[in-house]
This record gives C-alpha cells, sequence and structure tokens, in this order.
C-alpha cells in the first residue's frame, strides 16, 4: 500500500474557502432545524421583517456557541444573536445596555484568565488543564437596567436572553448564576416584563434551567430554546424569529417544574457531597420514564415542541405491520399540514407500552421516529416508522437475556411524549428471549431498591386495554425469534495486520499501543498538540514508520466540530512548528501569548463550529446529521485528521452533568440512532471514522477519574449501554472510547466485561477501543497493561511510565504476549483502512462488504 506523503496542514492563504461557506450553511442548517419553540402564546413569533427590538442579556451580545474543553472549536468568527438579528434587518433600540455589557464581560473574562494562570502557577499541560476545567466561567449578569435605557426604544417588544456555559471536567450547580437566575438576572428581568407589553425569552443554555419566572411574569408570551448553536447560531435564530426559518425542533430532554422533581436531584455530584460514588437507585427510570411511570407532572415533556403551523397524524389503512423473519416492527401513518400560513416540518415518535406484569417497567418507552420533509400548507406524506422487536424487551438479570414478556404490546405515536394515540397492540403468548447474554459488570456492593410503579403502571394498562377493544384496533401476533449478529469476513486489512504484528518484536508491539509520545515528554501530558497537525488531540505511534511504512493517525477533538488551532506558524529555516500546545488549541488561543516570529510562514485551520450534541439531537432529523456528518468529514479529510474523537453520546442522567451539551439525550434511542447517523455521514468518507464516547456511564464530571457509577445490570443494558449497542450495530464507528469512571469497582478502561464481552462479542465490534486522554496517569487509576488485557488496544495520549508498566506486565505475566499482539492488529486493520493510504476507501463500505 502506498502511503500518503503529508505536508503541513492547513493553508497559507487566509482568504475564507468555498468549504467554509458550504460547512457554515449546514451549521446554520442545522442550528435552525433543533432550536424548540417552548411557549408561543398570542402568536408572538415570528416577528413582522424590520420589527424594532428592546434586547437584553449577556447573550445578546456574547452568545454561547458551545461549551469548554475538549468540546471547543477554533472557528474564524462566532455570528452572535445582536448580529444575527442586525442581519435579518431588525432595528435594535438597546445599543448603550449591550455596549456597556460587553467591556463588563471583557473584564470578567480577564479576571478569570488572571485567576487560572494564578492556580496553575502559570505551567501548560495538564496542571493548567486542571485549572482550567475546574475554574469554570460565569457568565455575567449585566448592568441594571434602567429607565435611560429604554427611553428612546420605540417599541413593546422585548428580548431577553438567558446564558449559561459549562464544560468538561466540573458539574452544574443548583445555584444562582447556573441553574437558577441570578439575583441581578431576576431585577432585570422583572424590569423588562414590567415596561414591555410583550416579552421573548430566549434560553443560550446547553441543558436545563429553573423557568419559575414564566408564573411570576404572564407577559413572557414566548420562550425559544436556542441551546448553544455554534457559529451561525445568530443567523439560524434570526431565520426563526423572521419566520424564514419555522421552528421543528422537539426536546430529547424532559424540563421539571422544579429541580427536585428529577429523581437524581438530592445525590447527583457534588450535590449530597459524595463526588466518589453514585447509586443508580433510580434504576431504569431515567427522564420520561420517572416522570410517566411515578405521575410527576414536567414543565415540557420529552419530544414536544411548537411550530408556528399545525399538524395532524393519523394511521393508515395498514397501520402496523410485523416482519417475523426480519424482527422488525413497522407503523405506517400520514402527516398533514392542517395550517393556512406557514410550511413546516414535524416529527413523528412511536413509543411502546410494555405488559407491567413481571419485570417492573417504565409507562412507555421510545422505539422510533422520523421527521418529516417541508410540507406545505394541506400538504400530507405517509411515513413509516420500523424499529426492531428488540426494542420492546426487557433486561432480565436472573436469566441475563433480553426477555419479550407475554401479554399485550400497546403501539403509541404523535408528535411529544404526552401527546399519543394508541394505533394497535402486539400479542406475545409466551415469555420469549430475543437475545442471551453472559453477565457482566457485577455489583461489588448493595445497592438499594430500584424505584418502581407497579400501581400506576396496572391502572394505565387497564385504561389502554379497554381502549384497545372499544376502537377495534388492530391486534397482530408476534412470534420472537433470537437475534443473531451479521457475520464480518476477513478482509485483506485485516490479513495484512496480523502478518505485519507476527514480525514485530516487544518494543514495537508495546510502542504500537501507546500514544505518539513527543521529544522530551516524560510523563503524561494532554496529548501530543498534535505533532503532524497542530491543535489536534494526538495520534497514534509512528514507531513502524520507517521500517514497515506505517504512519501514525491523528485525531481531533469534539463533537462540535473539529477542534484545531486556527492557525500557527513554522520556521523558514528548519521547518519547525512554533506551537503553545494546550493554550493555542482553547478558547482561540485567549490563553496563549500571541508572537509573530521572523522568517516563518503561517498556516491557517479554520474549521466550523457545529451546533453541541444537544441541539443536534433535538433536530431528530437523521438525513440532517449524516449531512453534518459528512460536512464534518471534509473538514478531516482537509486537514489530515483519521480518528474525529465524536460523538459524546452519553445518557443526560441529571441535568447538572457538566458535559450534557455535548451529549444527545436522556433517552438511549434518540442518542444511539442520532450518533449512527453522525457516524454513517463522517465515515462516507474515504479512511477516516468516529469514535463514540465515552464508554460508559460518563454521567458526572465532578471527579470523574474516581467516581463509581454502581447500578444493576439491568439498568446497565437498557438505560446506559443501549445507544452504544445501536450505533455499534448501525453504524460500526471505527472507533470506541472507553470513560475515566469506575463501573461497579471497575475503570471502564480496565473492563473486559465492556470492552471484549459487550463491544466486541456481543456486539460485534470491528474497530478500535482507546482510553480518554491521560485515564493511565497518577490520578487516572486504570492500569496501562490491564488495558490491553481488558481488550482496550489504545493507551492515549501516551507516556512513557505506559510504556514501562506494559514491559513490567509481559515480563512477569501479568499481560501475555497474545493479548498485546491482538490490540496491535486491531489497530492495524484501521492503519490500513485509514486516509494515511492513498487506496483509502470508506470505512462503512468496506464493512459493508465484508458482512456474510
Amino acid at each position: 500500500m502506498k502511503k500518503k506523503l503529508r505536508t503541513y496542514s492547513g493553508t497559507l492563504n487566509p482568504q475564507v474557502s468555498a468549504r467554509e461557506l458550504r460547512n457554515r450553511q449546514v451549521a446554520k442548517e442545522a442550528a435552525a432545524a433543533g432550536m424548540v419553540l417552548l411557549k408561543n402564546e398570542n402568536h408572538l413569533l415570528p416577528f413582522e421583517k424590520g420589527k424594532s427590538l428592546a434586547l437584553f442579556g449577556g447573550g445578546a451580545v456574547k452568545t454561547i456557541k458551545g461549551g469548554t474543553g475538549s468540546g471547543d472549536v477554533n472557528e474564524r468568527e462566532s455570528v452572535t444573536i445582536l448580529q444575527g438579528l442586525e442581519n435579518a434587518g431588525f432595528v435594535i433600540t438597546t445599543m448603550d445596555w449591550l455596549k456597556d455589557y460587553e467591556k463588563e464581560y471583557a473584564d470578567a473574562r480577564s479576571a478569570w484568565k488572571n485567576k487560572i494562570f494564578e492556580k496553575a502557577s502559570g505551567a501548560d499541560g495538564m496542571q493548567f488543564f486542571y485549572a482550567y476545567s475546574e475554574t469554570p466561567f460565569t457568565v455575567p449578569a449585566g448592568r441594571e437596567i434602567t429607565e435611560s435605557d429604554i427611553k428612546d426604544a420605540d417599541t413593546d417588544t422585548a428580548v431577553f436572553v438567558i446564558s449559561r456555559i459549562a464544560g468538561e471536567g466540573a458539574d452544574r450547580f443548583a445555584q444562582p448564576g447556573d441553574y437558577y437566575l441570578t439575583e441581578k438576572e431576576e431585577k432585570n428581568l422583572e424590569f423588562v416584563c414590567s415596561h414591555f407589553e410583550h416579552v421573548l425569552l430566549i434560553l443560550n443554555t446547553g441543558a436545563q434551567v429553573d423557568l419559575s419566572c414564566l408564573e411570576k411574569y404572564p407577559n413572557i408570551e414566548s420562550v425559544l430554546y436556542m441551546v448553544q448553536a455554534g457559529m451561525e447560531g445568530g443567523n439560524a435564530l434570526a431565520d426563526i424569529l423572521s419566520g424564514a426559518a419555522v421552528p421543528s425542533g422537539k426536546l430529547t430532554d424532559t424540563w421539571a417544574v422544579k429541580y427536585e422533581d428529577y429523581p437524581t436531584a438530592a445525590h447527583f455530584s457534588h450535590n449530597d457531597g459524595n463526588v466518589d460514588k453514585a447509586y443508580y437507585e433510580e434504576g431504569i427510570y431515567v427522564g420520561y420514564r420517572y416522570f410517566d411511570s411515578f405521575e410527576v407532572k414536567p414543565r415540557y415533556s420529552f419530544g414536544f415542541g411548537l411550530s408556528y403551523t399545525d399538524f395532524r397524524i393519523s394511521g393508515r389503512e395498514e397501520v402496523l405491520s410485523t416482519d417475523q423473519e426480519e424482527q422488525k416492527i413497522t407503523v405506517k401513518l400520514n402527516v398533514t399540514n392542517t395550517g393556512k400560513s406557514y410550511a413546516g416540518k414535524e416529527v413523528v415518535q412511536v413509543y411502546a407500552t410494555c405488559p407491567q406484569q413481571g419485570l417492573p417497567k417504565e409507562l412507555k418507552r421510545l422505539c422510533g421516529f422520523t421527521k418529516t420533509e417541508l410540507l406545505k400548507p394541506d400538504e400530507s406524506e405517509a411515513v413509516e416508522i420500523s424499529f426492531p422487536v428488540k426494542a420492546l424487551a426487557s433486561f432480565d438479570e436472573e436469566k441475563s437475556a433480553w426477555l419479550l414478556e407475554e401479554g399485550l404490546y400497546g403501539i403509541w405515536a404523535g408528535n411529544s411524549s404526552d401527546n399519543l394515540t394508541l394505533y394497535g397492540a402486539l400479542e406475545v403468548e409466551k415469555d420469549s428471549i430475543v437475545e442471551k447474554t453472559t453477565p457482566i459488570c457485577e455489583l461489588q456492593e448493595d445497592l438499594c431498591e430500584e424505584l418502581h410503579s407497579l400501581q400506576v403502571g396496572e391502572a394505565f394498562e387497564e385504561k389502554w386495554h379497554g381502549e384497545l377493544e372499544e376502537k377495534k384496533l388492530p391486534k397482530l401476533s408476534l412470534t420472537v425469534k433470537e437475534e443473531k449478529l451479521p457475520v464480518y469476513q476477513e478482509c485483506e486489512a485485516e490479513r495484512m495486520a496480523w502478518e505485519l504484528t507476527e514480525k514485530l518484536n516487544d518494543e514495537e508491539l508495546i510502542h504500537m499501543v501507546i500514544g505518539e509520545i513527543a521529544k522530551g515528554q516524560t510523563s503524561s501530558a494532554l496529548g501530543s498538540a498534535g505533532i503532524m497537525v497542530p491543535g489536534a488531540a494526538g495520534e497514534t505511534s509512528s514507531v513502524l514508520d520507517e521500517k514497515y511504512g506505517i504512519p501514525g493517525m491523528p485525531m481531533a477533538d469534539g463533537p462540535a466540530g473539529l477542534r484545531l488551532i486556527q492557525k500557527y506558524q513554522v520556521s523558514n529555516e528548519d521547518g519547525s512548528v512554533y506551537s503553545q500546545g494546550f493554550l493555542d488549541a482553547i478558547e482561540g488561543g485567549f490563553f496563549a501569548e500571541h508572537v509573530e516570529h521572523e522568517n516563518a510562514s503561517t498556516y491557517y485551520q479554520f474549521c466550523t463550529a457545529i451546533p453541541v450534541g444537544a441541539l443536534l439531537a433535538q433536530t431528530w432529523d437523521v438525513k440532517l446529521m449524516e449531512k453534518v456528518g459528512k460536512a464534518v468529514g471534509e473538514e478531516m479529510q482537509e486537514f489530515g485528521i483519521t480518528w474525529w474523537l465524536a460523538p459524546g453520546m452519553n445518557i443526560h442522567r441529571d441535568p447538572l452533568c457538566g458535559r450534557n451539551f455535548e451529549y444527545y439525550s436522556e433517552d438511549p434511542v434518540v442518542s444511539g440512532v442520532m450518533a449512527a447517523a453522525m457516524t454513517k455521514g463522517v465515515q462516507a468518507g474515504d479512511g477516516i471514522g468516529t469514535t463514540i464516547k465515552h464508554f460508559a456511564c460518563n454521567n458526572q464530571e465532578d471527579n470523574r477519574k474516581g467516581a463509581d457509577s454502581i447500578l444493576s445490570e439491568r439498568a446497565l443494558r437498557e438505560i446506559y449501554l443501549k445507544g452504544f449497542e445501536i450505533a455499534v450495530k448501525t453504524s460500526q464507528p471505527m472507533a470506541v472510547m472507553t470513560s475515566y469512571n469506575l463501573v461497579n469497582g471497575v475503570h471502564s478502561a480496565n473492563s473486559y466485561d465492556l470492552c471484549t464481552k459487550v463491544l466486541r462479542k456481543e456486539w460485534g465490534f470491528q474497530g478500535v477501543v482507546m482510553t480518554d486522554w491521560t485515564t493511565t496517569d497518577a490520578d487516572g487509576g486504570s492500569l496501562p497493561w490491564k488495558c490491553m488485557a481488558a481488550g482496550n488496544d489504545l493507551i492515549m495520549p501516551g507516556c512513557q511510565e505506559d510504556l514501562d508498566s506494559i514491559r513490567t506486565a509481559l515480563a512477569d505475566g501479568s499481560l501475555s504476549r497474545d493479548e498485546l499482539k491482538a490490540c496491535v492488529a486491531r489497530l492495524l486493520t484501521i492503519a490500513y483502512q485509514s486516509n494515511c493510504f492513498e487506496e483509502a476507501k470508506s470505512y462503512s463500505e468496506q464493512l459493508e462488504g465484508r458482512r456474510g
């Protein structure tokens, strides 16, 4: 195979490229499609063109495009709400207040920067990263709004923006300035609501915040959940407010009336002072599963979202059908735009209600969904939503199997979890095993009895059974067959990988399972700072490059786009790269010293900041997700990236998890389907792939390297692994990244149960398993050699201590050479299929060609 010749990544031309323009449009389309209209009384929205607006709130001029940490992107520019509204022709009447805010924000950022440098003692690398992640920036509220700010405001309408930022390494707090409004924000919002007849509230946040203000101020007529919409967020928002785009996003999380309504509220992360152990006592009752089953009324239900038009969902003649051979269930519906003024898109969601006898179960669960095309007024579309029989199964720990219990399974459809119509039922005559498994992740300590609500479930079941008979809805018999995994035939890349692996000596094998170690790096650092691609998170070892022609494979952080350095310089004398590593790679270089070197060439790497994962999921649009993935893949090819360290797909167990903005949903089906679509889009490109993360139960950021997620195998499989299972079986991502935390006492990177039993043996995963960065350092707790023994193929970013650990383990027999060779062979298999070689083809197409 012919290795690609590598040059400096990026371009010497600083002008905006055609690729940048194309991908900005994709980012804008996705941003508008994922914003959720939560309230719109008196048809306040859309605004008429050219309307005057009084605009307030920090996010108006300093709009939060995404979260902090590895999920950041150093884009060329980002469009704020103010800029977007002005671009769309709206007249903003409160510029004095907004200009004062800009100064307050700049001062706050400067103070934050100084605080971090003091905490880190001015150091680079991990010490700085810890100081950075543990000292999150708090968005200032702005000065008090006064009468003078609105004396020239010739409008009866105000827009108030609430912004919040969160990120890697720290959880949020149920305190003012985070989940709750600050005293100053309350006072300013009260002023706005008492001086303007109509108020629009925009939520520029990565997750839920308290909305008790809606009870206080009835003239907040509209609420729009903007989320954190990437670099085109301001323009996308303006399209929604002007009616150029019609809202079609739906919530992928439940919004409670008060934070205490969440079942995890009392004990999540730092809430009870215990960040060492997280007891998942709520079991399978996460998100809407809890609110439904325990009759806790939410403020906004899972799947909810308004439009500027209305839709009717109705059943077709054969509304429900089964394919017994393929073990697939299909629901056929018609969707009609019943409005008169606007074209729009509707999201159709299908849920199932399982028998309430036997294993305790939630009231209903999402099984599948689809989004319509753009429907004009009175236009209809026939849609079909299919899902596997296994979607109805529950996990029985005693039988160690996925089980469909005897009874009726109700099939419902609608446009949110609390607006559903019963369309029929499936009848299972006897308890039937869908898939037999082996026990994993055994509990190491007692877990209090998990929640269940049998009484509510039985009452609901009696009611819908009556409706089924009364309306004479279809009732189909369902025969269950055990699921079989596809068989993948050996490919040429795999044959070549094993052939080379057998030639390698111990030192070559050891170096291959450790990320590339930069010269002079003796201890764990925050990645190699991109030896091949400046700003990249790291790369695999190049130890075999000179002798065997196997180069390292570069990786870039995600999931809101590629995190690379905006620009860097190269010495024209010796070709060396001038870089400050991590300082250059975060916050657009905000922490770095900007020095223009003499006799040096400047290279530019402008990437697209797409919306955060939480917003992308709210599009419920699989086709659009693939389109976004293809845009990311195009940039990977341009900059020479092989693996994108995304998508993130951990479950939103609690609203205060610091990285919920990166992840998709409280529901595993949404998470799995959207991650699979993103992967399919990225892997349409030749030799590139995604890295789904963090596997598994990374639902807390405080003490993330030491926290132990303690949960039942049933909750683990039904909620926290299910999304990963869907993504692996549907799209076969090139890589999986393990998480820092422990699962029932074992670090996930050292877990044979997770990395081998589940991923490879049960799900048929064909790619590479890697650690998260510095998992094996002194704070990480995972043992390097145990990673290899578990089937975790690659330790990132790599350091001398990791090499020493594996050498010692080989010598004393703790790690067998065969175990190490298996890891290397898997890495080399992917290397031969990667864009490091000119012959590379789409990884997904290569896999499809191997399916037996």
